[in-house]
């Protein structure tokens, strides 16, 4: 099991700090002070994780995050921000960029930690079994095995949240899935009350699968519960 995990923050203090909770936790630790540091060593050691702060010299976090979700081998890499910054805007943009999960300075390591561990577990949950491999719903084809979605036979680019998110709405076709489920199921918090992460990913995905994402065909929100595939 990869154990490598990709510190990135321009304080030493703070990079000192994390290495040594993660270490403790059985995790090998590499780190950079600045975001060109960081994409070089993410894919040097192709970790299993990164910490990634938004403010950084040289290239910020949300350069780096989109690189890093841009790049064939790291794209599946899960990312946790840190920041300062603390206003939803902020935290809105860095999941439309692909991060994980967010959190801001200060943190308590508790709470970074239970994050950590909710996020590598996910990841590294093997795969449930599944009858069919693959589902068809209107023009798109959904490839469970491989992880793939097509539409009209053009291959669509997805992440691996985007992929699991579309794959769980698909399989209860018909049924409202709400928020705090999806959350559960898709990022295995063991809280609720983040449910916007659920839908910027919607928004994200609906981008990507829809020929108009203001008027859907697939995906349908049902106000004020969550959403469903028609």
């Amino acid at each position: 099991m990869n154990k490598k995990v990709l510190i990135v923050d321009d304080e030493e203090n703070i990079v000192e700090l994390l290495k040594f909770n993660m270490e403790i936790k059985g995790y090998e630790v590499e780190y950079a002070y600045d975001g060109e540091e960081a994409l070089k060593k993410a894919k040097d050691i192709k970790p299993a994780l990164i910490l990634l702060d938004l403010m950084l010299p040289i290239m910020d976090g949300t350069k780096v995050c989109s690189k890093i979700r841009e790049d064939e081998e790291l794209k599946d890499t899960p990312i946790i921000m840190l920041t300062a910054k603390n206003m939803e805007k902020d935290k809105i943009y860095g999941l439309e960029l692909g991060a994980d999960d967010y959190i801001t300075k200060p943190f308590s390591i508790k709470e970074l930690m239970a994050r950590v561990k909710a996020v590598t577990r996910r990841y590294a949950a093997p795969s449930q079994p599944i009858m069919d491999t693959s589902l068809e719903i209107g023009e798109l084809y959904i490839d469970m095995e491989n992880y793939e979605v097509f539409k009209r036979n053009e291959k669509i680019d997805l992440t691996l949240k985007e992929f699991e998110l579309l794959k769980l709405l698909a399989l209860n076709r018909g049924k409202v899935l709400t928020r705090n489920y999806l959350l559960d199921k898709i990022w295995g918090y063991e809280y609720f009350g983040e449910t916007r992460t659920v839908d910027v990913h919607i928004r994200h995905l609906r981008k990507k699968i829809e020929d108009n994402d203001k008027k859907p065909q697939y995906i349908e929100t049902i106000r004020g519960v969550g959403y469903k595939i028609k």
